[in-house]
This record gives structure tokens, C-alpha cells and sequence, in this order.
């Protein structure tokens, strides 16, 4: 186990942003985090949070898991009010657009992002909801 796989929330946003990605890029059993950043649905206020991503033709794909729980994830809500957001992906920060995929991409990125992270289907059998599966595409230049 490395430095990273202890980190969450908050620390990991701190190592990840001082390090460059250097520490945090690589998470539990090998998976590739990037670092999300949100404008809050209510406050307004800018929230980061790190989040397990496949890469798919330079568009990056994370799962509104939550680990199966109920309902979507904070982070999710607030794509809904506001989609544009900003990236970290290692010590690449970017702006991006949010949308949600459907039909035969949802299955394929759903897919992809399961070879990052083995735990999504199984997060899909505790909860009766479809777990959204967000592309997120690099805006300006």
C-alpha cells in the first residue's frame, strides 16, 4: 500500500493539489483519481472532491455511486444545477462540462470505468437506482 491509499476527502484533495498528482493520481488497487470541483447547488460556494475516473478520447468518466446508497452523491446534485466545472487531473487543472450518458454509451463507459474500479456493479445491486455515469469534456482552450 502507498501513501495515497489512505487518503480521502479533504487530505486527499490537500496531497493531490501539493503534490501535483504526484500522490493521489494513483488510488486503491490501482485506480486513477482526478479532482472535481463543483459550484454548491444552495451556498454557491466552490467544493472539491477526489473521485475515481476512466478516461475515454480525452474525456474523463466518473460514476455517481456513492457506493450504492440511495441517492446521488452532493457533488451530483450540483452538476445538475450548474455543469461547468474545473479539473485536476494530475497537475493538469482545466475546465469542463458536465452531461450524462445514456443507452449504448452509458453501458460502454459504465464498463470502462468497472475495469478502473471492480466495486461499481456491485454498488449497482444495493440500490434500485440507476447509478449515473457522467462524461466530463474539456472546454476553451
Amino acid at each position: 500500500m502507498g501513501e495515497a491509499d489512505e487518503l480521502f476527502g479533504d487530505e486527499h484533495v490537500r496531497r493531490y493539489r501539493e503534490t501535483g498528482g504526484k500522490v493521489g493520481h494513483i488510488w486503491r488497487e490501482g485506480s486513477t483519481t482526478l479532482l472535481l470541483t463543483t459550484t454548491g447547488r444552495t451556498s454557491g460556494e466552490k467544493r472539491t472532491i477526489p473521485l475515481i475516473y476512466a478516461e475515454d478520447a480525452g474525456r474523463y468518466v466518473i460514476i455517481a455511486s456513492k457506493g450504492g446508497a440511495p441517492e446521488n452523491p452532493g457533488w451530483y446534485k450540483n452538476l445538475a444545477k450548474n455543469p461547468e466545472v474545473e479539473l485536476q487531473v494530475k497537475d493538469e487543472v482545466f475546465h469542463a462540462r458536465a452531461r450524462v450518458a445514456h443507452g449504448e454509451e452509458r453501458v460502454r463507459f459504465w464498463q470502462e470505468a468497472n475495469k478502473v474500479w471492480r466495486y461499481y456493479d456491485d454498488y449497482a445491486k444495493k440500490t434500485s437506482r440507476e447509478i449515473p455515469v457522467v462524461v466530463l469534456e474539456r472546454v476553451g482552450a
